[in-house]
């Protein structure tokens, strides 16, 4: 998996058609799903983070069955 931190602390992305995004904030990394603060989420790195929104969005997204 690529490291997303970077200096300035913030990282976004589309992932799947939805907007995903860290922010370093100081305490940890916030994250960040369509625009939308994911409350009560912080997270050791941006990787962790980042990895969680995936899994989000994998989540909300329907698998089709054939």
């Amino acid at each position: 998996m690529q490291t997303f931190e970077q200096a300035d602390g913030f990282w976004s992305d589309s992932y799947r058609g939805h907007r995903i995004a860290t922010l370093n904030h100081g305490s940890g990394w916030l994250v960040y799903l369509d625009h939308v603060l994911q409350h009560n989420k912080i997270f050791v790195t941006a990787d962790a983070a980042t990895t969680w929104l995936r899994a989000q969005v994998d989540r909300s997204t329907p698998h089709l069955v054939r």
